[in-house]
């Protein structure tokens, strides 16, 4: 980062290494936020916007009832 910026901030929709997560907090670097996919959806789902949320019914055979017939 060069001029006037007091932080940067990257996105990605995916995650960043080890390296970069090491690089944007390195000491006498300027400070670098990093918001990942996972994050940025937490976000998104946070702020309501553009993240629909369903809720899911999931279906499971209960082996142990079926071992007692």
């Amino acid at each position: 980062m060069v001029g006037r910026a007091d932080k940067g901030l990257i996105i990605t929709t995916s995650s960043f290494t080890r390296d970069a997560l090491s690089e944007a907090t390195r000491d006498g670097a300027p400070p670098i936020d990093l918001i990942d996919g996972e994050l940025l959806m937490d976000r998104l789902r946070y702020l309501k916007l553009g993240i629909v949320t369903k809720q899911i019914e999931v279906a499971e055979v209960d082996t142990e009832w079926f071992a007692t017939i």
